[in-house]
């Protein structure tokens, strides 16, 4: 059974017992999903036009930095891939042929050329860069909170927030291997799931405007409110509380009109939507800017599905992909829904309050391999045909970041000459976690949140804020 968080401690009591299993019961019974989201979190005192913002863009299965921010033409062939280079706005940082969008505007993000870490799997890879956890196993499930979630937790314990958004939103994201540990499913997002492309998208859940759900919401929280009651005739402990601020603000997020209209991509001109790209992804970030603008403070956002290729990722082994039809599959939407979010940023006057991460776990082998494709598809070969790919490469990788108040127009770090060890100002994720918490207001250094045993475990326990990340 699980173990239930108590609000009061910080951490968790040990088995389930009779009471939390019937309070679960009674939770599932009123048929009300998002108090489950909101329940332990109340919201931070700064409105949402100074309030600070992360949105970060991941790139599961891990981006060719070769084949994109961190181009090696001077390579061997064996190494350097089939793609031309390209000058961007900013002298002496070059990027492949396949982003030409973003080389247009690197004058508004700098790139992170030398990140590190140590785990070769997508698991413990994944862990790493978002919880900080230094363990090189791959394990089914996050051993520590990861960023997002924690940010959720430490930016909730102010109760004076009016917002009735929450403090943080996936809009599709990254799922596997990341997650909120010790921290209790609570701190987890409130997910937008589906293609925002799509002419029936929705969002289920807010905005209700149709009197009779409204009233029938009201009796399933009435009905809770007596059940309760009952349940509180033999609760001694007088543990069960009743309907309880978060589901006031479960309520609020249902009821409001002004939640249904930050969801709704309508609002947004045509021509804004084109400039962000009429699919999935386009309509994903131009959502989560949508999202920041009207006070969300954590958004995610993962890049993956049939944009991708064959395997729905960026997972560009032989085996799955063609690495390089993979790449240019995908690179025109990418290109342009990245570069239209930080363009949109900066035009809309967020690019101090809002900052934009985008990121994989990890880099591909700068050295190509050939294998055997398993299965053809969108960029991948019929089965049994040789095809290039590039494996997992945890030394050495590239990042985005912009807005966050930083000064952009820049590269930081180097890689060796065939891109195969990140050689000059070394981060790792100690140092991405550091930045991030940074910008929200976060000491990492001195804050300490207790674990499954009571036991206070620091947000980072390694690295510092990177200086030239610091707006």
């Amino acid at each position: 059974m699980t173990h239930p968080f108590n609000a009061s401690t910080g951490f968790c009591q040990g088995p389930g017992s009779r009471r939390s299993f019937m309070r679960m019961g009674l939770a599932g019974f009123a048929s009300l999903s998002l108090p489950g989201l909101l329940r332990l979190r109340a919201e931070t005192p700064d409105s949402k036009r100074d309030s600070k913002a992360v949105i970060m863009v991941w790139k599961p299965g891990g981006c060719s930095h070769i084949d994109t921010y961190d181009p090696k033409p001077n390579a061997g062939s064996e190494y350097r891939g089939p793609f031309s280079t390209i000058q961007t706005k900013v002298p002496g940082l070059d990027f492949t042929e396949l982003l030409p969008m973003q080389a247009a505007i690197a004058d508004k993000f700098t790139v992170l050329r030398s990140m590190r870490q140590t785990a070769g799997g997508h698991p413990a890879g994944s862990m790493q860069l978002l919880s900080g956890d230094s363990d090189t196993r791959d394990k089914p499930k996050p051993r520590l909170p990861d960023w997002m979630s924690v940010a959720n937790y430490l930016l909730s314990q102010n109760k004076q927030r009016s917002n009735p958004l929450p403090v943080y939103v996936g809009v599709n994201p990254p799922t596997n291997y990341t997650g909120s540990a010790y921290l209790g499913d609570a701190y987890s997002p409130f997910e937008v799931k589906g293609d925002p492309s799509a002419a029936n998208f929705s969002v289920p859940n807010i905005g209700l405007s149709d009197a009779t759900e409204i009233h029938n919401l009201g009796r399933r929280v009435s009905l809770r409110k007596n059940l309760d009651t009952l349940e509180r005739a033999f609760d001694h402990a007088n543990e069960l509380q009743a309907l309880d601020e978060f589901e006031t603000q479960a309520m609020t997020l249902l009821t409001n009109p002004a939640t249904k209209d930050a969801f709704d991509l309508s609002q947004e001109s045509d021509a804004t939507r084109d400039r962000y790209g009429r699919n999935t992804w386009g309509q994903q970030l131009l959502l989560a800017r949508r999202l920041v603008e009207a006070g969300v403070e954590v958004l995610t956002s993962s890049l993956h599905g049939p944009l991708c290729g064959r395997v729905s990722n960026w997972d560009d082994h032989a085996v799955n992909h063609h690495v390089f039809d993979a790449l240019r599959f995908r690179a025109k939407a990418y290109d342009q829904a990245v570069s239209a979010l930080i363009e949109d940023i900066y035009d809309r006057g967020l690019d101090k309050r809002v900052l934009v991460v985008v990121t994989g776990e990890f880099g591909r082998t700068p050295k190509i391999s050939y294998q055997p494709s398993t299965g053809a598809g969108n960029a991948s070969a019929a089965a049994g045909t040789r095809q290039p790919g590039r494996d997992h490469w945890p030394r050495a990788f590239s990042n985005i970041w912009a807005g966050g108040g930083i000064e952009t127009g820049r590269f930081i770090g180097a890689t060796d000459k065939r891109g195969e060890d990140s050689i000059e100002r070394i981060c790792g994720p100690g140092d991405f976690l550091a930045t991030i918490y940074h910008h929200l207001g976060i000491d990492s250094k001195n804050v300490f949140i207790k674990d499954f045993n009571g036991r206070p475990t620091a947000i980072v326990d390694h690295g510092s804020p990177i200086p030239e990340l610091m707006g």
